[in-house]
């Protein structure tokens, strides 16, 4: 299992081009390609996505972006994945000579990215990208922007199918949720066992599309195993900490937990190394931020994620492929989304309609030290 998903990501996270923070590009490009020349062979790469290699992102627009305005606006601030999500799409959107906005409100909710996105008509911004925290709560708001002929699509956390023109997704939710529980039953090994779910928010789209997932697979083949309990940290460092403590307090046969998201899962890895705990874990993570953990005599054997980078970087070809009017949000419709290839839109679980990176990767001690000063 774990073998057939090494390949297929390798090449987008390893040869895309340069990393590039918010704040600076030139600090964050030396080392992302010392790391990327130094990374998977190049045989590893999936044959489809080798042509990545030599473009670059300047090259990579398909239109003059010329005075547009194009902003992003993800689930939270001091969140490293967001902040990586957000510097893949501030690269390809300053390349093709657009003026980026990022916004980043400081707690996860609806609240405050309604706030943020009427700030964003007000400005009178040619696009929107949203990483939302509520599938519903956001659609009068964006709905609104969309009247106001602003260009809306949803990235990594969906919103509701009539608040958006398309959805940009990580990977395919069901394979998502087979990747996890099958990581899960081979890491408690067999006969199966308890196992937990430690979440981000409760209202969190990506994360109860993957749970669900995981639990539509538990019921074809649970393979022994028992999900005892769904935990919700609300991407917050500490408290994802207070709920591994309780997991494993009140559970105390409890062989793994399983953390779909990346502060979740950096969390729980602090924890159980800490107490020398048998449960283990796998999930969603960074490996900059889950390298001490991975290992088989460490709290996480392996774990899997996609490039957050690249997928910022879809989301800035897919909102400026939508003010440009290369696409409307239509199923079937294609375009080149520069560096990363081509992509078709396709129809989603919800009724509208997305695009999909690719599956994920996995992340173990073999290529780990690789990995983690990529991102």
């Amino acid at each position: 299992m774990k073998k057939k998903l090494l390949s297929v990501l390798l090449c987008t996270a390893m040869i895309s081009t340069l990393l590039v923070g918010c704040g600076s590009k030139t600090e964050e490009a030396a080392p992302a390609e010392a790391a990327t020349e130094e990374a998977a062979p190049a045989e590893e790469a999936a044959p489809a996505e080798a042509a990545t290699e030599e473009a670059a992102p300047a090259e990579a627009a398909a239109t003059d972006m010329s005075g547009k305005t194009i902003a992003i606006l993800v689930k939270s601030a001091g969140n490293p994945y967001n902040e990586k999500e957000a510097a893949g799409f501030q690269e390809v959107v300053e390349a093709a000579g657009a003026t980026c906005i990022i916004k980043a409100p400081e707690s996860a909710t609806a609240e405050a990215q309604i706030t943020m996105i009427n700030e964003l008509v007000a400005q009178k911004v040619d696009a929107i990208a949203i990483a939302g925290n509520d599938a519903d709560a956001l659609q009068p708001a964006l709905t609104a922007a969309m009247n106001a002929g602003i260009k809306v699509c949803s990235v990594d956390s969906a919103v509701n199918k009539d608040s958006r023109m398309v959805h940009v997704n990580q990977a395919g939710i069901d394979l998502i949720g087979q990747t996890l529980v099958n990581a899960v039953a081979d890491i408690v090994g067999e006969g199966g066992g308890q196992f937990a779910i430690l979440s981000a928010t409760s209202q969190a789209t990506n994360q109860n599309a993957w749970i669900a997932a995981m639990e539509a697979e538990l019921e074809k083949d649970s393979r022994g195993l028992e999900l005892v309990k769904i935990a919700y940290g609300d991407d917050e460092f500490q408290k994802s900490v207070d709920e591994t403590e309780a997991l494993l307090k009140n559970y105390p046969d409890l062989k793994a937990i399983c953390a779909p998201t990346t502060v979740g899962i950096m969390a729980a890895g602090k924890v159980l190394q800490d107490k020398g705990s048998a449960c283990k874990l796998t999930g969603l993570g960074l490996p900059s931020e889950m390298a001490d953990y991975i290992g088989a005599d460490k709290s996480c054997p392996y774990m899997f994620l996609w490039n957050p980078i690249d997928i910022g970087r879809l989301a800035g070809y897919t909102a400026m492929a939508l003010v440009g009017g290369q696409i409307t949000g239509a199923e079937g419709e294609s375009f080149t989304a520069g560096t990363l290839g081509d992509y078709t839109i396709v129809a989603a679980a919800d009724g509208g309609t997305e695009l999909i990176l690719g599956p994920p990767f996995e992340f173990n001690p073999e290529n780990i030290e690789e990995w983690k000063t990529v991102y």
